[in-house]
């Protein structure tokens, strides 16, 4: 059964995981915004997505370009967890790992890593 959470609470869940970050990180996110939505339209099981163009792959031509977006997705995650404290836990590692593709690094790092 799905945890219940209204979306307020879980958008401070999402804004306490940006907390988290180390400030030099926090500091580097570039022309980016995070966001929530319920479900992916297309993929209902997808957790986080990350769309943009990450900091790797800028150069002197990037500029005058919408935000970058990473979205986390609300319903999949509850879905997933069987109490608010599993909650917490997957919200932030869906969050680093987002955060982790605008720094371009990609899904096999991340999984080596631990973050997958």
């Amino acid at each position: 059964m799905p945890v219940e959470m209204t979306r307020a609470r879980f958008e401070e869940l999402v804004a306490d995981a940006l907390d988290l970050l180390p400030a030099e990180f926090a500091a580097a996110m570039n022309n980016v915004v995070v966001l929530v939505e319920d479900t992916h339209p297309e993929d209902p099981s997808l957790l986080g997505l990350y769309e943009g163009i990450a900091l790797t792959e800028r150069d002197s031509t990037y500029g005058g370009v919408l935000p970058d977006r990473i979205t986390i997705y609300r319903e999949p995650l509850l879905d997933m967890c069987a109490d608010e404290e599993e909650v917490v836990d997957e919200v932030a590692v869906t969050v680093v790992h987002e955060i982790a593709h605008h720094f371009g690094i990609d899904d096999e790092k991340l999984h080596a890593l631990g973050w997958g």
